[in-house]
């Protein structure tokens, strides 16, 4: 038996529906297949005091099947990564990695499948960005987070001042990037400021065939180093 998804405040997921419904690339069609609402945003979330955050870029076909965030193959790899970091084997069932990844915070930049699972457009993602800013800073109080691919690591400078949007950049250029971490500052919908600590890895996807295989080991040393 599964677990369900976290709830979210009813403020953020009316928000969430109501964005969605005018989504020209929504992928209704997976959603309709596997009878799942299609304006229900898929959203992780975790505790409060969680150490650390997983922060992704948008389901794809088995995060809609099972309603949950992060369960599909690339979301397999991190909860298999996790699992070995902890316990020093392979992830032996999918209950196992659900409940590995118990005490995280998990999230995505766009908490709906797109057609094709290519990336959703920037324009979507600024409509999404003050929601998730709202739920990373009212629903978790940490500041550690690894962030999947280019796309979730740049969605940190979505709104943000040149200034950090130059700097993320610089850094994503690095060629320790998968190793170094970078503070950057996100402005609220509230307009306060939280700094995050982000720690970037390749997105853990099969066709990303030039880190495919290095994930666990780059995912293993960022849970060492963040204390995970």
């Amino acid at each position: 038996m599964t677990q369900p998804t976290r709830q979210l405040p009813a403020d953020i997921e009316a928000a969430m529906r109501r964005e969605a419904a005018g989504l020209e690339r929504l992928d209704r069609e997976v959603y309709h297949h596997y009878d799942r609402d299609p304006l229900a945003p898929i959203v992780g979330l975790g505790p409060r005091e969680a150490k650390l955050a997983i922060f992704g870029r948008d389901p794809g076909r088995k995060e809609v099947e099972m309603g949950q965030p992060f369960v599909g193959a690339g979301g397999q790899k991190v909860r298999d990564a996790l699992y070995r970091h902890r316990h020093g084997r392979a992830l032996p069932d999918f209950e196992s990695s659900l409940e590995v990844g118990e005490d995280l915070f998990w999230i995505n930049t766009v908490p709906y499948k797109p057609l094709g699972n290519k990336a959703w457009p920037m324009a979507v993602k600024r409509r999404f960005q003050p929601l998730i800013a709202a739920l990373l800073a009212q629903q978790w109080s940490g500041d550690q987070v690894i962030t999947l691919g280019r796309e979730a690591f740049l969605w940190f400078g979505i709104g943000q001042s040149r200034e950090v949007r130059d700097g993320l950049e610089a850094f994503w250029a690095r060629e320790d990037r998968f190793t170094a971490t970078c503070v950057t500052a996100l402005t609220l919908p509230t307009g306060g400021t939280r700094h995050f600590t982000l720690a970037p890895l390749p997105h853990p996807s099969p066709l990303n065939q030039r880190w495919f295989k290095r994930f666990p080991e780059l995912l293993d040393r960022r849970l060492s180093a963040l204390g995970a």
